[in-house]
């Protein structure tokens, strides 16, 4: 029984926020519970609440660290959200909704991410269901009143005010308002409170609807005041009462689509160019919601609750997950050599014993290809080395040690360090003496690892960047295409910091790149985006996949190989698990080695820069990816063949090769390092994936 003098869970149900500083040991326990009956696939993180009042019956939840469900809130569907995230009382959320960080939703508020169609040839019950799905950006404010339909996007630092009807795109940065809802202005205008206040009491004059929604209702409170305060500095009449988001979670301004056609909410064909792949469902059966609510694991220690992902009868036995779903709970003893811990290690001992054979599969007799049937090239060859080093501690056996080293050394051009393709002229560089694209770019990594690995390292200085001036390197950074090709431009930069690197190692009477690294970190540190950490920007069509890829290229060459800290890494982690939430590129079947090791390196990277322990920033949410990541992964192996690179344009496609086989067993590492868990696979990544520093410093940044 509750003591008269403590907050009763209808209080806390009704005022959340207080649950965490207020709640007693027996009220703790109690809402440990109730997220535990939580159905559906259900992920929540730590200082979450759910309220037991609370209609939550998710196909899919992920519930980010320190966000809550309020009283009598209605959650169906997929719900996935950020870490801050707040569904205040009343609120619904349906269909396939997906949140950024810090994104507050007032009373009574709609996030409808589904919809009938129309057509004329059934009764409307007997319409399909289909869905775009909404995705919501970071640092958003959604005021009390709100109906936002299927099919839309708003952009991060967004604020709504109450009563709007959303029914096409936002751009980052707006403040909207109205039925339907328009952009107002630029959020990043300053104005004051009185000009704010009286900009939306001009639109909601417009629409009755708007207007009777304008309550000064404070989600944090819970209650309507009898009289309207005063307004003060924050923009509390735009939105219905939610203090604003602080700078913890913002991130860089979101290139928004433009929306020409204002469609109605029932339209289920708003426009032609969205991003998302339709889905069509047939109408639920009554009940449905609900079914197959399994029990939920206890919480972990870092308080996150995770079913089982449906990959087989195996998954019992992959890192981190027990039958009945979810993960270890705190109490667990520490971990004996059970299937857990055989996991990592029964892989590691198969791809060890079958390497030989994989490596044979892809030996023509003369030259590595990638696969069978493919052309020799460059990187194959490579590649082989990489993972005989890796599995083996051996070169491929085709070749001894000292032919291994001849026909790779002998790809370089002595004159200008570059490496063509098997076949193809060597490359024209450009004005300021370095090239731009292709696959020569690649082959400064490849062949200058497999080489490190085999001993000598590259015979020769890649000359135009050698003789590169500062003036020349800072012009073609500030002409490389940032806004439209990020990962080029972070290819481009690993290509010309790896360059740097190994000219370091050669002393021929020249500048040898000396200088290029300093002007390199000079200028990548005062254009890094302090809202992502990263440089680039993302776009609507491909989301921020282009920025994360060229993260990774970018840092992988240049910090990381440097051993130098990246700027910004909280804000770095909060774009990287925002990207890998997006299911065009991590939705069942579409992960590829690229997409997954982009997403693994940086979070690596960036928890060892901001400490590996469990506590750390973000890190329940961290391991449970990586933990999710290896669950898919593992049983990709196929024996004697190695992995596939994954499905989609981008790479060799999905039959197992060696490039494939190298990038899965390096994203490997790094996922069971997330874990403090790399040990059981008895390898370490020594080549272009190495986790250590090639090189610890340059000049003054050292």
């Amino acid at each position: 029984m509750e003591h008269p003098s403590q907050p009763s869970v209808r209080h806390f149900d009704h005022c959340p926020w207080l649950f965490a500083d207020e709640a007693t040991e027996e009220q703790r326990a109690a809402q440990r519970e109730v997220q535990r009956a939580v159905g559906g696939d259900t992920g929540i993180g730590e200082r979450c609440y759910v309220a037991e009042s609370a209609a939550v019956f998710p196909d899919r939840l992920r519930l980010g660290d320190d966000s809550y469900i309020a009283a009598h809130a209605y959650v169906t569907g997929e719900l996935d959200t950020g870490s801050h995230c707040t569904l205040n009382p009343f609120t619904t959320v349906r269909g396939n909704v997906v949140l950024g960080h810090g994104v507050r939703i007032g009373a009574h508020t709609s996030l409808l991410g589904f919809n009938h169609s129309m057509a004329p040839d059934r009764p409307v019950y007997r319409q399909p269901l289909t869905s775009r799905g909404i995705r919501v950006g970071d640092d958003v404010w959604i005021g009390s009143h709100v109906i936002v339909v299927d099919g839309v996007t708003i952009g991060d630092h967004c604020v709504i005010g109450a009563g709007a009807v959303v029914t096409r795109d936002l751009p980052a940065w707006s403040v909207a308002a109205g039925n339907p809802a328009r952009v107002l202005r630029d959020r990043r205008e300053v104005r004051g409170a009185g000009a704010v206040e009286a900009e939306v009491e001009v639109e909601v004059a417009m629409d009755p609807v708007a207007a009777a929604a304008v309550s000064g209702v404070r989600p944090d409170e819970g209650r309507t005041p009898a009289t309207r305060p005063a307004p003060d500095p924050e923009p509390r009449a735009v939105a219905a009462g939610h203090p604003q988001p602080t700078p913890h979670d913002r991130r860089a301004v979101q290139t928004a689509k433009a929306a020409d056609t204002e469609a109605a909410a029932a339209a289920p064909e708003r426009r032609s160019d969205d991003n998302r792949t339709p889905t069509t469902r047939p109408a639920p059966e009554p009940g449905a919601a609900a079914a197959g609510n399994a029990e939920r694991a206890p919480h972990d220690r870092r308080g996150v609750q995770v079913a089982a992902p449906a990959v087989g009868a195996e998954v019992a036995d992959l890192p981190g997950i027990r039958p009945g779903g979810g993960r270890t709970p705190a109490t667990r003893p520490a971990p004996d050599p059970g299937p857990r811990a055989a996991t990592l290690a029964g892989f590691a001992d198969t791809a060890r014993d079958q390497a030989a054979r994989l490596l044979d599969r892809c030996w023509d007799g003369e030259q590595y290809v990638d696969r069978p049937g493919a052309v020799p090239t460059v990187r194959a060859h490579c590649d082989a080395v990489e993972i005989a080093d890796l599995l083996l501690g051996a070169v491929p056996e085709h070749l001894t040690a000292e032919e291994h080293i001849g026909r790779l050394s002998g790809l370089q051009d002595p004159k200008s360090g570059l490496v063509p393709e098997f076949g193809e002229p060597l490359p024209v560089a450009d004005a300021d003496g370095f090239i731009g694209e292709g696959a020569a770019l690649y082959h400064v990594l490849c062949l200058g690892y497999a080489l490190d690995l085999l001993g000598p390292g590259l015979p020769h200085p890649v000359c135009g960047v050698r003789d590169m001036t500062s003036r020349q390197l800072i012009a073609r950074l500030e002409a490389l295409p940032w806004r439209t090709g990020a990962w080029g431009a972070g290819a481009w930069v690993d290509s010309l910091a790896t360059a740097a690197h190994w000219n370091l190692r050669h002393d021929d009477g020249g500048d040898n790149g000396h200088g290029t690294p300093e002007a390199l970190f000079g200028w990548l540190l005062t254009r890094a985006d302090p809202w992502t950490g990263m440089w680039g920007r993302p776009s609507a069509e491909e989301g921020r996949l282009q920025v994360v890829n060229g993260y990774y290229r970018l840092t992988r060459g240049s910090f990381a190989q440097f051993g130098l800290p990246v700027p910004y890494p909280e804000r770095v982690v909060d774009a990287v698990l925002d990207h890998a939430r997006d299911a065009r590129h991590f939705g069942p079947g579409r992960e590829n080695a690229c997409n997954v090791l982009d997403v693994a390196h940086p979070l690596w990277l960036c928890t060892r820069q901001l400490g590996r322990d469990a506590d750390g920033y973000r890190s329940g949410e961290i391991r449970d990816w990586a933990e999710r990541q290896l669950a898919t992964v593992l049983p990709r192996w196929q024996d004697g063949r190695g992995f596939g690179f994954g499905p989609g344009a981008a790479g060799p496609g999905p039959d197992p090769g060696l490039q494939g086989t190298e990038m899965w067993l390096a994203i490997i590492w790094y996922l069971a390092d997330l874990l403090d868990r790399s040990g059981e696979l008895g390898y370490r990544p020594r080549g272009i994936h190495r986790p250590e520093p090639a090189r610890q410093g340059i000049g003054g940044l050292s």
